[in-house]
């Protein structure tokens, strides 16, 4: 018997099953955990779940503050725009969306946001010069055409009866856009700095630029509005599809090829109409079902072309 494959092959499984399991959590937090702190402002929110975390973290990571001072200026900058786009702007974004709709088409929001690595790739052509892979931009016009579809279904939007729905999307695409440029400037970091060390930097230069947004907008001040049902969800975000989502992710990411992550982050979407359905009673209708499909389809189709030609 081949000990070194067995070892490999459960190596392989645990990874796999430690991204499913991150993509399933983050999957129950866009449809129940998040939509829970809708009486708070946006961006209390966003500040609140990263300033906790960040320091939850420098109880135990306080140590690697030192390797800070060993980034160039470009690396810095590079750290400053992961937390920028990835950490303030595309949570704010998206944490927006799902207050907009309402408890409803919470799975539409969180499906568009899987657009992400379209926008990565495009922005890796622009900014890191990387050239697009064979038919990146037919799949990319069919990802965004199902991603309409997805959202409107065979209907015309009215901007004023979708008004809601029609704000939501955008942003749930510029959330897309945000984590799709947070992943192009994070490249130039991760060969410098481990993955936990990233993360503790990311949350705290992401508690950084909250903390001046809601100083500046006059919420710093918002954490009497937090009721004891806020701060139950706040906990169980930051243990489950915060923190523990990200270790498990990024434990599970240095055991499996990139395609097969790319396939257990499908239990993202598909675990979101799942939830979105047992605890709202929301279910695609057959236009959307046959959107997300292809949705989904168009984006494995992307990452498997950009993994297979690198």
């Amino acid at each position: 018997m081949d000990y070194q494959k067995l070892r490999d092959k459960k190596s392989t499984l645990i990874g796999a099953v430690s991204i499913a399991i991150a993509a399933t959590l983050w999957g129950f937090d866009g449809i129940v955990l998040t939509p829970g702190l809708y009486n708070l402002d946006v961006k209390f929110v966003v500040f609140i779940l990263h300033f906790l975390p960040f320091m939850l973290m420098s109880l135990f990571l306080y140590k690697r503050l030192k390797y800070f001072k060993f980034l160039n200026t470009q690396e810095k900058l590079a750290l400053f725009l992961v937390a920028l786009f990835g950490g303030a702007l595309g949570t704010i974004f998206i944490v927006k969306a799902l207050f907009l709709v309402n408890f409803k088409s919470l799975s539409i929001v969180v499906l568009l946001q899987k657009l992400q690595p379209v926008f990565a790739i495009l922005l890796a052509a622009i900014i890191l010069k990387e050239k697009p892979k064979k038919h990146f931009l037919l799949w990319a016009f069919i990802a965004l055409i199902a991603g309409y579809f997805l959202t409107f279904g065979l209907t015309i939007p009215h901007i004023d009866k979708n008004k809601n729905t029609i704000m939501a999307a955008g942003l749930a695409v510029l959330a897309a856009f945000s984590f799709g440029s947070s992943t192009v400037f994070s490249k130039k970091i991760l060969n410098k700095l481990d993955f936990v060390t990233a993360t503790y930097f990311r949350y705290g230069m992401t508690t950084f630029i909250m903390f001046f947004i809601v100083l500046l907008t006059g919420h710093l001040w918002d954490f009497y509005l937090v009721t004891s049902k806020n701060w139950i969800y706040i906990i169980i975000i930051i243990l489950t599809s915060g923190l523990g989502a990200i270790f498990l992710y990024y434990y599970g990411l240095k055991k499996v090829k990139a395609i097969l992550s790319t396939i257990m982050e499908l239990f993202f979407p598909v675990s979101a109409i799942f939830f979105d359905y047992v605890f709202n009673n929301h279910i695609l209708s057959t236009v959307q079902w046959i959107s997300a499909i292809i949705l989904i389809a168009a984006i494995i189709k992307i990452n498997w072309d950009n993994a297979h030609e690198e």
